[in-house]
């Protein structure tokens, strides 16, 4: 139990559903209520999507590539701790302009990726369902982590208008910021792991 709770924390911060709702305000601001409604919907799949191709196929692109799970740990680690570096320290989470013409582009980029399924997330799943350490069952609670937090961010899309009015940019910004801080201790768990693993196998 303490596992999956620990996974939960880690698959909420790097996933960021309180993050990615100032990108959706700003890529959707010229929105009416259905297209915002659309852009939610098909980001989150998309994402759910990108998710799950790499749970059922990461463990096979690293025993392909030979890479060590010592050092994917490492430097998924080091990926997660810059990840969430920029999430305590940029102004704004996410930012950055983009097209908005047409709102599938929108919901494949930046939200789809990389606001939902962010590098940090597709490392985080990769790691939390290794074939070598974790059992069938375990993988499949991890998934159903994965789906439960994009439901939790589909809901929170779709309510971004009436959250943005009852906390304000503030709000969201002070709480993304606790989140990166919170998955800065979760990477440093996972660098020092990798390096214990790979000294032990090593020695």
């Amino acid at each position: 139990m303490h596992e999956l709770i620990r996974a939960f924390i880690l698959l909420f911060a790097v996933i960021d559903p309180i993050g990615t709702l100032p990108v959706f305000l700003s890529v959707t601001k010229n929105f009416d209520a259905a297209k915002s409604r659309k852009v939610a919907l098909f980001a989150t799949l998309i994402a759910a999507a990108i998710l799950l191709f790499f749970i059922v196929i990461g463990q096979v692109l690293i025993e392909h590539m030979e890479i060590s799970l010592a050092a994917f740990k490492v430097s998924g680690g080091l990926i997660l701790l810059l990840f969430a570096l920029t999430m305590v320290f940029r102004s704004s989470v996410h930012g950055g302009e983009t097209d908005e013409s047409d709102h599938k582009n929108v919901a494949v980029f930046p939200m789809a990726i990389p606001s939902i399924a962010s590098p940090g997330a597709i490392l985080a799943v990769v790691l939390l369902t290794d074939n070598n350490l974790y059992t069938v069952g375990h993988q499949m609670l991890i998934t159903l982590i994965v789906f439960i937090i994009l439901a939790i961010t589909l809901g929170l899309l779709m309510m971004a208008g009436r959250i943005q009015r009852a906390i304000g940019t503030t709000g969201i910004t002070v709480i993304t910021k606790i989140m990166g801080l919170l998955l800065c201790s979760l990477a440093m768990e996972s660098i020092l792991s990798g390096v214990k693993a790979y000294f032990a196998t090593n020695a």
